[in-house]
């Protein structure tokens, strides 16, 4: 079994922030040494892969100690604080190593007198199901299981609603763990990145230091991930989007408010992922599955102080163009202050980077693995273009498509953009009731 901690609240440890983190950096202590606290009040603010979070207290004490220091990455199941009982110190009774550091809950025995906050809390109906009936697991860590030959219906889970998880059957076998199931886009399966790599750096003139550390280092090792895993490659084209323009205008105007092409390259691409599926599609290698996506939700990358970030429309398909600016306008603010919900991060299955208000033309996105394309859109520009043999001022919008060569054909790839192209060039089609 899993290894259980004390229901003496003698100390918290710091849970699962969110799907698939394994650590975070320390930004801020909220609390001090000797400090009363109140439950669900905020101890620390810590940063993780995507977003700034603040750890509430699971119940009411006085803190005794506090086992990190600002700036420091502390992994998930480490002692974040001790706190006294009655008053008084309590020794701690289990070591750091004894918790299960891939934990969806507070870590500890829960009974009557002990509150946890509901985020963290198993019910005892979810308690009571993964005892008497199969246990909760991904396949992936079934397959972790059988490789070490454990039943997994005997280990008691203490991830989310008492799923199993990989550190679970690590406890439970003592066995280090060997195989690392890929919880995020930017989850760690490789074993170093270039960044790790000792090479000699100028130290002349160094004008200011900053940490790579929280979203940057998040950021780089993602990418990284997805350049050695995805079989890149790119089919470019441009549109004109001359009609289309003059329908934004007047949009604009019946509206009231300025918008860009984006919203409208948003259902553009909607609609080609409908005829397109593969394109809307997400690669898991751990169980070699490609999985193709019913519900269409885009990615929209933004350029944030700490670097770039992937807000995520659910259902983009099913929202107008006013409610796609709305929707992209809210997240991208959302991202820049750092107030963004994790859950907003997350989830996508096609992403857009829009280079163009920036002066960028062409691009080679990297694609936002586990997804298997991206779509780069470049700045649009007046050129002198013919049709019908007739010359006229028109507006063009240059596009790069990045795909996953293991999943998408090269032909595939180019009729995709190009469903995507004659929507654009053809707003009737796009938006027949404006």
């Amino acid at each position: 079994m899993a290894t259980k901690q004390p229901a003496d609240k003698s100390h918290f440890i710091l849970p699962d922030l969110g799907e698939g983190v394994h650590e975070a950096e320390l930004i801020k202590w909220c609390v001090a040494v000797g400090d009363t606290v109140n439950e669900h009040q905020t101890l620390a603010e810590m940063e993780t892969d995507k977003a700034l979070v603040e750890v509430p207290s699971p119940w009411t004490g006085v803190i005794e100690s506090l086992n990190a220091s600002e700036g420091e990455i502390v992994k998930v199941g480490s002692k974040l604080v001790n706190y006294k009982a009655d008053g008084t110190t309590v020794e701690n009774k289990s070591d750091t190593s004894d918790a299960p550091p891939d934990t969806g809950c507070v870590v500890g025995s829960v009974d009557d007198n002990m509150s946890v906050p509901a985020s963290f809390q198993r019910t005892s109906a979810q308690v009571e199901q993964t005892s008497t009936q199969k246990s909760v697991a991904t396949p992936a860590v079934r397959r972790i299981a059988k490789e070490h030959n454990v039943d997994i219906n005997t280990i008691e889970g203490t991830g989310r609603g008492g799923r199993v998880t990989a550190s679970d059957i690590e406890s439970h076998t003592g066995i280090a763990q060997t195989t690392q199931m890929p919880l995020s886009p930017a989850a760690e399966q490789t074993p170093a990145t270039p960044l790790a790599t000792r090479v000699s750096v100028p130290q002349e003139g160094v004008s200011e230091r900053i940490p790579f550390r929280g979203i940057r280092r998040k950021i780089a090792e993602a990418l990284t991930h997805s350049l050695k895993t995805a079989a890149h490659f790119q089919v470019v084209d441009e549109a004109d989007v001359t009609a289309l323009d003059k329908r934004r205008q007047g949009l604009s105007d019946l509206v009231g408010r300025k918008f860009s092409l984006l919203p409208f390259i948003m259902m553009a691409v909607s609609k080609g992922l409908k005829k397109h599926p593969t394109m809307n599609s997400t690669v898991d290698d751990f169980v070699e599955e490609i999985l193709l996506h019913s519900n269409i939700n885009i990615g929209c990358a933004v350029d944030t102080d700490n670097g770039l970030m992937v807000a995520v429309i659910k259902n983009a398909d099913k929202l107008s163009p006013v409610q796609l600016a709305e929707e992209t306008a809210r997240l991208a603010g959302a991202c820049r202050d750092r107030s963004i919900d994790r859950e907003e991060l997350s989830g996508g299955t096609f992403t857009i980077s829009n280079v163009g208000s920036y002066g960028g033309m062409f691009t080679t996105p990297i694609i936002n693995y586990p997804e298997v394309g991206i779509l780069g859109v470049g700045r649009a520009k007046e050129r002198v273009l013919t049709k019908d043999g007739a010359f006229y001022a028109g507006k063009v919008l240059p596009l790069s498509l990045s795909c996953d060569h293991r999943v998408v054909a090269g032909a595939e790839a180019a009729r995709f953009l190009h469903t995507v192209i004659e929507l654009l060039e053809n707003p009737e089609e796009l938006l027949p009731t404006i």
